[in-house]
């Protein structure tokens, strides 16, 4: 395990964008977020590394409202949570989350998996969100497949859908989790290109990840998860000056 970063950090609340204290998740009897303390600037890139099975799914999913947490305070995107025992999900206003593997609608064109939020939640007329959805494919690199349908995309190209898609909600954090690890290798390249894009833009991003080319792209802070605790946290340098396991 690489030493913990002694770099100096303003965690004032007006600094932050992800704020996390003491929070606890529970799936039954069974432990799986224990005393998540995380702070996450603007514009900051945070990789979350660990083994399966060490939370940072978990903590994406509380993050991004899909799961509640029942002990602790978190504020995301000047969202306060609700942290409770018997709290419910939530969608985190200004939270986008992309899974590991797809979840476009395989009945709806491209087009038209990325327009539902925009029409159906922010209630904006089809042209105008036809317009929102083509730039973010068009940023991805997907505006000439706008008008197929899932089943027709590769692996890679279903992946920056979902980003573009993720974009249209025009979200201040992007969530991954483990974005990369379903695809072929040169899948891989077109889908960690795009997100070390978005990094590039100024976005803030956090990343369950455990591709190392996608580490050496981003360069970000590398915090260290093991049996649902934040065990440490470094840097991409000593990431791979010391090559942990």
């Amino acid at each position: 395990m690489a030493d913990r970063v002694t770099t100096v950090r303003d965690d004032s609340p007006a600094a932050s964008i992800v704020r996390l204290h003491g929070v606890n998740k529970w799936y039954d009897g069974f432990h799986v977020l224990r005393d998540i303390d995380l702070v996450v600037a603007p514009g900051e890139r945070v990789v979350l590394w660990g083994p399966s099975g060490s939370g940072k799914t978990t903590l994406l999913r509380c993050l991004a409202g899909l799961e509640p947490a029942q002990a602790g305070t978190m504020e995301i995107a000047g969202v306060r949570k609700v942290a409770a025992p018997l709290a419910r999900p939530q969608p985190t206003a200004g939270v986008g989350l992309v899974f590991q593997s797809s979840s476009l609608f395989l009945n709806l064109r491209v087009l038209d998996n990325l327009t539902i939020g925009l029409r159906f939640v922010r209630k904006l007329p089809k042209r105008e969100a036809e317009a929102i959805a083509m730039g973010n494919l068009a940023k991805l690199r997907m505006g000439e497949f706008a008008h197929r349908f899932p089943r027709q995309l590769s692996g890679g190209q279903q992946q920056r859908a979902e980003i573009a898609r993720a974009l249209c909600m025009d979200p201040q954090v992007l969530l991954f989790d483990e974005p990369t690890s379903a695809l072929d290798p040169e899948l891989k390249q077109e889908v960690r290109e795009a997100i070390v894009r978005l990094a590039e833009e100024g976005r803030t991003i956090v990343v369950a990840t455990h591709e190392h080319e996608l580490v050496r792209g981003l360069a970000p802070r590398m915090v260290s998860m093991a049996d649902g605790a934040i065990v440490g946290e470094f840097s991409a340098d000593d990431f791979f000056g010391r090559d942990p396991a």
